[in-house]
């Protein structure tokens, strides 16, 4: 068992260093926390990840808390929940003060090109190990298949496919049902009631106080944080109808690029909430109410995380222990690599090539991005991240520093991108 300070380090290298969504990030923490060091075993890995793919909001986010707290208690998932987030939340916050003065961030831009070049490579590995862990019965290829069909061509809603996989799951599972371990001690109904008054007394308090754009921007991200099944691409669709066609708060290109900003900083992708909610405190007041709507929202978004996990992952060896329910979650980890293939395909599209649509017939729809859009020089960086990452093993952070570097001499240097 590492000592408190030992995983605070190691935690705060994996907020550092979690760039590229939940595929990546969850392989990241993958290779830190069970194959460097053997502070969890395989099976509590997956069990965990799992039960957090069954939670609303940020699975990664609330895999390092689960982490954590397995590790050392309350405190120890606080520790590690907060340094998830916080170094990108205050990448995010910087970005979007500039964003806001400025209508644009090109240096930053150019810097994460090559960023965004690895990190599709950085998907591609996490999509690999999450298969070869999950994917160990013919039934979970199926499912796996099935449930990438399901959300790539048909557009299922993400709690669907995970409710069905699970059912099968646990109709099909056979075998008997071992002792369960002995659970810490857990006061289940004190933690919720505590946690709900953190998350949303301050909301009340700011509903009677002020009544206007902050407590707006708080309510919509509190119910936000309730509904958000799938993580953040699951997400972006209902979010930019809300903000972009009832609220008004942006238009749909400053949406976008707010999703790229928050794509190729550390953190969970939903941090995209902080940015839009910035800016429309921002535009209403200007730099300090905007850092006030973005700090909101990020207690509105988080804080439940913490709720969710602390009050159920003293469960989990429980859930463990009952054959049914582990092979829900087997199915479940397996609809998951089908959801991170669509995940992989989509990110990947959106970096090489300038435009995306779709095609399609009937109820089958898919991306189809613009042949002639085709970034050459994406492409390319991508291939040297493939080099360095898959074939010679290089470190993240080494990986990372050469395709930004890469990505900035080709967009700064005369006759670049």
């Amino acid at each position: 068992m590492p000592t408190q300070a030992e995983a605070t380090r190691v935690f705060a290298r994996i907020g550092l260093l979690s760039f590229g969504g939940p595929a990546a990030q969850i392989a990241l923490m993958h290779r830190e926390l069970v194959e460097d060091r053997p502070w969890l075993s395989e099976k509590e890995y997956l069990g965990a990840l799992s039960f957090c793919m069954l939670l609303p909001g940020p699975e990664a986010m609330q895999l390092a808390t689960y982490a954590g707290w397995k590790l050392h208690g309350i405190r120890g998932g606080l520790i590690a929940g907060l340094l998830f987030v916080l170094p990108g939340a205050a990448v995010v916050l910087a970005l979007a003060i500039a964003y806001g003065l400025f209508g644009q961030v090109p240096l930053v831009q150019a810097l994460f090109l090559g960023v965004k070049a690895a990190v599709v490579v950085i998907v591609i590995e996490a999509l690999l190990k999450v298969s070869r862990r999950a994917l160990k019965q013919r039934a979970h290829w199926i499912i796996a298949g099935l449930a990438f069909l399901g959300i790539f061509a048909l557009h299922l809603p993400f709690p669907v496919i995970i409710a069905l996989a699970g059912l099968w799951g646990f109709l099909t599972s056979r075998g008997d049902q071992s002792t369960p371990p002995p659970m810490q001690p857990v006061r289940t109904g004190s933690t919720i009631l505590l946690w709900l008054a953190i998350w949303l007394v301050p909301l009340a308090l700011l509903a009677l106080l002020e009544g206007g754009i902050l407590t707006q921007i708080g309510w919509f991200f509190a119910k936000l944080a309730v509904v958000t099944f799938g993580g953040a691409y699951a997400v972006l669709a209902y979010m930019t109808q809300a903000v972009v066609n009832d609220h008004g708060w942006l238009t749909t290109a400053a949406m976008m690029d707010g999703l790229g900003l928050a794509e190729t900083t550390p953190g969970p992708l939903i941090l995209v909430t902080e940015f839009v909610a910035y800016l429309a405190a921002f535009q209403a007041g200007g730099i300090g109410l905007g850092i006030a709507g973005a700090i909101i929202a990020l207690w509105m978004t988080f804080v439940p995380c913490f709720l969710w996990i602390f009050a159920g992952a003293p469960y989990l060896g429980w859930i463990s222990s009952r054959p049914r329910l582990t092979g829900a979650l087997s199915a479940i980890t397996a609809a998951v690599v089908g959801v991170i293939l669509n995940l992989s395909l989509w990110f990947a599209a959106h970096v090489f090539f300038g435009e995306v649509g779709s095609a399609g017939f009937g109820p089958v729809r898919v991306i189809a991005p613009v042949v002639t859009t085709l970034d050459p020089v994406t492409v390319a960086l991508a291939l040297i991240a493939g080099w360095v990452i898959l074939r010679r093993h290089w470190s993240l952070p080494a990986a990372l520093a050469l395709c930004a570097a890469l990505g900035l001499a080709a967009t700064l240097v005369p006759g670049g991108v």
